[in-house]
């Protein structure tokens, strides 16, 4: 499936090295002001070419609007972007077409569909989440009109972990790391496993803030933390997720980990801002893991198409730790759940409709 979300539905198409990646959004309400540079700006932070701390291939990003704005705004009808790739290396995955590398999709990819396109990983490509991010950004528009705000930095890379955050900060961060005071550490760690020719893997903290409403999620089987869980471990990389105090949870007693209230409100936040499947009107604090990269340069065990044994040397240019740049399409990708959710509620109670109708 290419598409996601249930009143505003997002579909991503292009692949990797193919001519451009692009998006269709459809539900978006008509009259929403578009800011093009806003969508610009988030699609540079999710960009690697700036630092030795993310991959080397140089993307202009350049998103062009085909539909769905008129006199900058919405119009309701489905609003098209691409993006054209530019800095393609296809020449450096021309020795491993018939080779599987290993943890990477080559391998499932090949025997469920008979084939796959073998530069840079085709579909399966984290290059695809560009398109999510420029979504993202439209997304973020319609939150920030009614005093939503989502973001993100990165919370730890390998053991090395943030005792403080600050949200703030890791806008500032060429790794967008949410603790100044360790935030070297994870620079060092970084380069060592990047000097190594190795990757190394991060958490990030995504977190929404704001004028949340009460009640955004759909019952049983569209709940807000189902469906965020489902598209964040839908990413690259990702290989687990957390809701407020997440795992600790297991550790504790309900004693411990209950939100009690007061006339003012909630005293913790321990759920994250999720109660039932919806929203309480807390921030929405989330956390996900993301493994190594395992595009790595050091020779690796794996097997090729006819299922001979070989020896992999990867070439090319890949993040180093893809935590850095998954931060900003978590944040993307919050703001979307949030965007449908919000829609999705609009006709929850007859009294809304009653607004519009009678």
């Amino acid at each position: 499936m290419n598409t996601f979300g249930l009143h505003l539905r997002v579909s991503t198409f292009g692949e990797s090295h193919g001519k451009a990646i692009g998006c269709v959004m459809d539900g978006l309400p008509a009259g929403l002001k578009i800011d093009e540079s806003r969508i610009a700006f988030e699609c540079k932070r999710r960009s690697g070419g700036k630092s030795e701390f993310t991959t080397q291939r140089k993307e202009v990003d350049e998103i062009e609007i085909l539909s769905g704005i008129f006199e900058g705004k919405t119009t309701g009808t489905p609003l098209a972007m691409i993006i054209f790739n530019q800095d393609i290396k296809s020449r450096d995955y021309a020795d491993i077409k018939d080779i599987f590398r290993p943890s990477h999709a080559d391998f499932t990819y090949f025997h469920k569909y008979g084939f796959r396109d073998y530069r840079g990983g085709g579909r399966a490509s984290a290059r695809e989440s560009v398109a999510r991010v420029a979504a993202g950004a439209i997304a973020k528009m319609l939150l920030e009109h009614f005093g939503i705000f989502c973001e993100s930095g990165v919370y730890a890379v390998g053991g090395i972990e943030a005792s403080e955050i600050d949200f703030e900060y890791a806008k500032k961060s060429e790794i967008f790391a949410l603790d100044k005071e360790v935030e070297l550490a994870q620079k060092n760690l970084i380069d060592e496993a990047r000097r190594s020719h190795d990757s190394i893997g991060g958490s990030v903290l995504v977190r929404a803030i704001g004028k949340i409403p009460i009640g955004l999620g759909e019952g049983l089987y569209y709940k807000l933390d189902s469906a965020l869980g489902s598209l964040m471990m839908g990413l690259n990389g990702v290989k687990a997720f957390e809701i407020g105090l997440g795992i600790k949870s297991a550790h504790k007693r309900g004693s411990q980990s209950n939100d009690c209230m007061d006339e003012n409100g909630f005293l913790s936040n321990y759920s994250g801002g999720i109660l039932g499947g919806l929203s309480n009107g807390e921030s929405i604090d989330l956390r996900v893991h993301f493994k190594p990269t395992p595009s790595i340069f050091l020779p690796q065990k794996t097997r090729d198409i006819t299922n001979r044994a070989v020896e992999l040397k990867l070439k090319g240019r890949h993040d180093p730790c893809i935590a850095i740049r998954g931060s900003i399409v978590c944040e993307a990708m919050l703001a979307l759940v949030l965007a449908d959710m919000l829609l999705l509620n609009t006709n929850s109670k007859l009294e809304y409709l009653e607004k519009i109708y009678k």
